[in-house]
Formats: C-alpha cells, sequence, structure tokens
C-alpha cells in the first residue's frame, strides 16, 4: 500500500495556477486581508476576491490601509484533524517564521491534533522564506511526492535545502517601503527621482537583506540575471520561479535573460498575490533559484554582488 500524506502549504507561497497544475498543487491554507474601508476576505492564490490592478492601486496610495492575518489556530486545527482522520500524514509548510506567525499557529494546531490522535504524524516546516522562495520549496516538494519518494524523505530534503534557495531583484517603487517605516518618505523621493533600485537575498536567519542599490531598472536587472548566473548550483536539472507585485512586462523580460544565461528546466513567472503583497507593496520583480547554501552574514553573497557591480561600472 502507497503511503498516504498531504503537503499543506500556506498561501504565502504565491504558487500561480500554473504552478500549482505543474506541480499537482491541489490543496493551502489561506490567510484574511483587511482593508480600512471595511472589506474583508480571504488570502488566496488567485485575483478571485479583487483584481491585481485594483489591489496593486490600493496598496500605492495612502487612503486605504491594507493589513493581513494568518488562519486561525482553529481553522488549521480542523484541515490537520480532517486529513488525519482520513488516514493522512501531514507536511505542514509555512512563511519564515520570522516574519509571519503562521509557523506558530500551525505547530499549536498540530499539538492539538496529537494530543486527540497520539499515533498520527504531522511534521511542521519553517521554510524560512517568503514568497517565490516559499513557492519554490513548496513546488519541489509536490514533485516529489507525484515522483514517489516518502514523507521522511521530502521532510530531509526540505530540511537539508531550504538555506540554499536564493533570490534576487529590485524594488521598482520606493515610496511604499517608506510608508512602511523601513526608510524615511525623504529617501523614497529622492530614491525614486534618482531611479535607484534596492537588491536583496535571503538571509541565513530568515529575512531579506540589501545587498545593493543600482541604479536604473535596466541595469538592475541585467545585474539580477548575473547574479543569479553566478550563484545558481546546476541550473540545467533546477526550476527556476520570477515572482512580480504589478511588474509583469519586467519579470516577463527577466525570464527571457534568464533562459539565455542559464537553461534552467524551467522558468515560472508568477504574481506576488494579497496574502504577500500587502507586505512587500508594488514593484517587486525577484527571481528565486537554487545555489549554495546561503553565507554566514550573506557574505558570500555580498562578494557576488560587489564583483558584479565593479565589472559593470
Amino acid at each position: 500500500m502507497s503511503e498516504k500524506f498531504v503537503i499543506l502549504a500556506d498561501v504565502t507561497c504565491d504558487i500561480d495556477e500554473e504552478i500549482r497544475k505543474f506541480a499537482g498543487v491541489e490543496n493551502y491554507l489561506k490567510g484574511y486581508i483587511h482593508f480600512s474601508d471595511g472589506r474583508d476576505f480571504q488570502t488566496t492564490l488567485d485575483w478571485s476576491n479583487i483584481s491585481r490592478d485594483e489591489f496593486y492601486k490600493i496598496l500605492g496610495g495612502k487612503k486605504i490601509q491594507v493589513t493581513t492575518a494568518p488562519p486561525s489556530p482553529e481553522e488549521v486545527y480542523q484541515a490537520f484533524k480532517s486529513c488525519v482522520e482520513q488516514g493522512y500524514k501531514v507536511l505542514s509548510m509555512s512563511i519564515s517564521s520570522k516574519i509571519s506567525s503562521t509557523y506558530n499557529v500551525s505547530c499549536v494546531a498540530a499539538d492539538k491534533v496529537r494530543a486527540e490522535h497520539p499515533d498520527c504524524e504531522i511534521y511542521c516546516f519553517d521554510s524560512y522564506k517568503m514568497s517565490g522562495g516559499f513557492g519554490l520549496l513548496t513546488m519541489y516538494a509536490h514533485l516529489m511526492q507525484r515522483d514517489g519518494k516518502s514523507f521522511h524523505e521530502i521532510i530531509d530534503w526540505l530540511e537539508t535545502n531550504k538555506h540554499r534557495v536564493h533570490q534576487m531583484g529590485p524594488i521598482d517603487d520606493m515610496i511604499f517601503i517608506a510608508r512602511r517605516g523601513k526608510i524615511t518618505m525623504g529617501k523614497a523621493i529622492l530614491g525614486n527621482f534618482a531611479g535607484v533600485k534596492p537588491m536583496g537575498d535571503c538571509s541565513p536567519e530568515g529575512y531579506v537583506s540589501v545587498l545593493a542599490k543600482v541604479k536604473g531598472i535596466n541595469k538592475a536587472l541585467d545585474v539580477t540575471v548575473r547574479y543569479v548566473t553566478q550563484m545558481a548550483s546546476d541550473p540545467s536539472n533546477n526550476y527556476v520561479i520570477i515572482s512580480h507585485s504589478d511588474r509583469e512586462s519586467y519579470a516577463e523580460k527577466v525570464k527571457g535573460m534568464i533562459e539565455n544565461a542559464i537553461h534552467p528546466k524551467k522558468v515560472f513567472v508568477t504574481d506576488v498575490f494579497c496574502g504577500c503583497g500587502a507586505n512587500i507593496g508594488p514593484g517587486m520583480v525577484s527571481v528565486y533559484f537554487m545555489g549554495d547554501p546561503i553565507s554566514e552574514d550573506l557574505a558570500a553573497e555580498k562578494e557576488c554582488i560587489n564583483r558584479i557591480l565593479e565589472a559593470s561600472k
């Protein structure tokens, strides 16, 4: 008898319908979003509740405030319980615990189910990533399941490889960053005027750290591709995800550049949906890929991008 288990990632994995169909992703845990004009709905991996244009227009303005929340412990408990009572093991996958409470909510729910079903198997996985980085791990987990890998083989692979997922790409609009309190509005306005694009990779601690600031979107996209070219491991046997928050044309341009530069198995372009978009804001284009393990203090990553910038002078 084949092993019965389900993989449940949360909505912040930002994988669109194309990726979900490709990897066989059937279910995921939804969250919630609140608009200060009174609208509330579940966050999903599509634009069924609000259009992309309207959502990012709201985020780009300042009249309506937007906040998000994970599913409640009761909702996650019910999801886990339903799977367990049907005889399934559960692999729960969550956005980085450093930036969201979703992982902790899943752990609480899992403990509650275990108290009622001591023999059940539920594993709560902290991806240490968000958006496309989390999505890349989610896609690989489902592909491994489809290929017949066991529950524990997939868990071992995820824990071994989660710190090999890198990202690189620019933020095209610094105003939203300023509204989140990350920089002053004055710096944001000057940065936008000068065409400055912050670019970062994910730290071992599960945060995104800015590694460089590049002037001009075309140069930023070129630096992105050069970074991926130098940092990617065995690209011909790996997948790449490009996530964007209302910058589809830039994402498609980078896709073509990546395909020509490193020839990966397949490159996917996906939206940043409401769950992550409310915190990322408009203007992000980011490439997610597998490389060597992220170095301590991002030393190797900083050296790489500095080398690229020096060579491009």
